[in-house]
């Protein structure tokens, strides 16, 4: 086994400006660097950035390993972005408890700092009044005879195939302790210290039988807009309504008053836009506050199988659309649909992603006539099943690198889908367990937890580059960094090690001198279920007895620390990450 080593260092070789650990007494000249010009992909998710002090932790010393097989040079002298704080935002739904009822989620989620919560749930949200309480209507629950006729919702709607099926509803008025009302989800973002990111209801604009549906549903918008009273800033319209898993998607005429066409399109779904924004502007306006309203982009190449909603869906909605959103909504779950994913597959997925879908989107919004807008990433996983993949410690390899490449690519919000979710045999997106397994309790993080808290913990508010060079083995093909900056001067380097052998490292900077110590924190998986443990050890920390997840005490661990006078040199696990922060001189 290679044990993993990083190495900064204080001096400098004159000629390329690399540190150079035998003559610790020279510094590098260091010089001024500036911010780069704010992407249009981020626009005004940067305008509340804040710069970030590093605080040193308290520590127990190490001694650094010797021997290295990688190195990683970081290049201080550039800055790639400002890191957006809405970059760690993170799903909740109606269905994961009252959230105020779950004292431990309440301090995990403020620990784990998502900035953005978005709300009520992605699919479910084109199902939900957030004004009606459920009315228990024989077998099934819907809203009150008298809410229904009020605002024209039928009894049943029509799925993709034609057939007439009684609709599950998602209800913002409940009192039940298995489901969240609106008011527990706006006092889960005051005790968590977040903001919100809300998902209106768009299927109602298409299925809703009143003389003018649109209209009708762009009222319920807006008058959430003037429940909220300034608390949202973002606004989503519909969700993943492209698709003929949506309800909207087709709609019984022999019901519609307005003339809409049974199958939706981009076109039309671009001219209801418009009805919705208009009237969500002006009840904000009313209230003298400023919103940001998104509008749904199909977000990758379509296919020869896919329905044609799907296949016309940007090249119809984007010149309809005017420019009149303020940013454009992606989702993708990244992985192979359906399919047992290996963890090499799952960790390659999310480093190229990413990328291909925001060249792709930018060139689709270019190629049909529309400006650039802010990108947000508002739900993302992995399709992975069978294994446990999705509740595992590569889960949590994955959802860094997701975070970390979706700020490398200049996105402007992303959130990952999501808190709560169900758990069918480890198939399981919830970030906090529901209790379906007798080794998660109720509300236990999952391993994607303590990766996501330490990511953030320690990344600073500029990310910068780095490269990553093999010296044996080729291990380097592997290992997977990411680097970032503090205004207050320190460094951050985030390493990943998604191979089944321990990695060794040295770090070397440019336009840095590093100060007298570096302090890191190294997480793996344990020796259960091969590639995908369910458990996560934190500096040799990890869960209780025989429980999954990760050590309870996880906020208060001190963090590994050694002198940098001979090198910065740490071990990064097999299936493991480190993240390290280099002190300034």
């Amino acid at each position: 086994m290679f044990s993993s080593i990083i190495t900064f260092s204080s001096c400098s070789k004159a000629a390329i400006g690399l540190a150079d650990p035998i003559k610790s007494d020279t510094l590098v000249e260091v010089k001024p660097v500036n911010d780069p010009k704010v992407a249009l992909t981020q626009g005004f998710y940067l305008d509340n950035w804040q710069p970030k002090n590093f605080i040193a932790p308290s520590f127990i010393e190490e001694i650094a390993p010797t021997v290295t097989t990688n190195t990683v040079t970081v290049d201080a002298s550039e800055i790639i972005t400002k890191i957006p704080s809405p970059m760690f935002g993170h799903n909740a739904n109606t269905w994961m408890g009252t959230f105020v009822d779950s004292p431990s989620l309440i301090t995990d989620v403020k620990n784990l700092t998502p900035n953005i919560i978005r709300w009520p749930a992605g699919s479910g949200s084109n199902v939900y009044f957030w004004n009606a309480a459920p009315f228990q209507n024989g077998n099934r629950q819907t809203p009150s005879p008298d809410y229904l006729k009020t605002w024209g919702i039928p009894d049943q709607f029509m799925d993709k195939s034609g057939v007439k099926v009684d609709t599950k509803f998602f209800f913002g008025k409940t009192n039940d302790n298995w489901r969240a009302s609106l008011e527990n989800y706006y006092d889960l973002l005051k005790l968590t210290n977040s903001k919100g990111s809300i998902c209106i209801n768009y299927g109602f604009a298409r299925y809703g039988t009143s003389k003018d549906p649109v209209a009708t549903a762009a009222k319920l918008a807006a008058d959430w807009v003037r429940h909220d009273k300034g608390r949202t800033e973002y606004w989503e319209i519909g969700n993943e309504n492209y698709a003929d898993w949506e309800t909207g998607y087709r709609i019984d005429t022999t019901k519609n008053q307005d003339g809409q066409a049974e199958y939706l399109t981009g076109k039309i779904y671009a001219k209801h836009f418009k009805v919705f924004a208009d009237s969500m502007r002006k009840a904000a306006a009313e209230l003298g506050v400023k919103i940001k309203i998104g509008a749904v982009l199909q977000e990758s190449p379509t296919q020869s199988w896919q329905v044609m909603t799907t296949q016309t869906w940007n090249a119809t909605l984007i010149p309809e659309l005017a420019n009149k959103a303020d940013f454009y909504i992606v989702h993708n779950y990244v992985t192979p649909y359906n399919e047992n994913s290996s963890a090499p597959v799952i960790i390659n997925a999310a480093k190229e992603l990413p990328k291909k879908m925001i060249d792709f989107v930018s060139n689709e919004v270019m190629n049909n006539g529309g400006e650039p807008k802010p990108f947000a990433f508002s739900e993302w996983n992995m399709w992975a099943k069978d294994q446990k993949q999705q509740v595992s410690n590569v889960s949590g390899l994955f959802a860094v690198i997701m975070q970390a490449e979706s700020i490398k690519n200049k996105y402007g919000m992303s959130a990952r889908w999501d808190l709560y979710n169900g758990w069918d045999n480890g198939n399981d997106h919830g970030l906090f367990s529901d209790g379906g397994s007798p080794d998660d309790p109720k509300m236990n993080p999952r391993p994607s937890f303590y990766h996501m808290y330490y990511f953030q913990k320690n990344i600073g508010d500029r990310m910068i580059p780095n490269t990553v060079v093999s010296t044996a083995n080729n291990l380097a093909s592997t290992l997977v960094a990411y680097s970032s900056s503090y205004s207050s001067g320190e460094l951050n380097v985030t390493l990943i090690n998604p191979s089944g052998q321990a990695q060794n490292v040295e770090i070397k900077t440019t336009n840095f001198n590093a100060g007298e110590r570096f302090y890191w924190y190294s997480l793996k998986g344990d020796t259960d279920n091969g590639d995908f443990s369910r458990k996560v050890i934190v500096n040799g920390s990890g869960p209780k007895g025989n429980l999954v997840g990760g050590p309870s005490d996880y906020a208060t661990l001190k963090a590994k620390s050694a002198v940098s006078k001979n090198g910065i040199k740490v071990t990064v696990p097999a299936w493991g990450s480190v993240y390290l922060v280099v002190e300034k001189k």
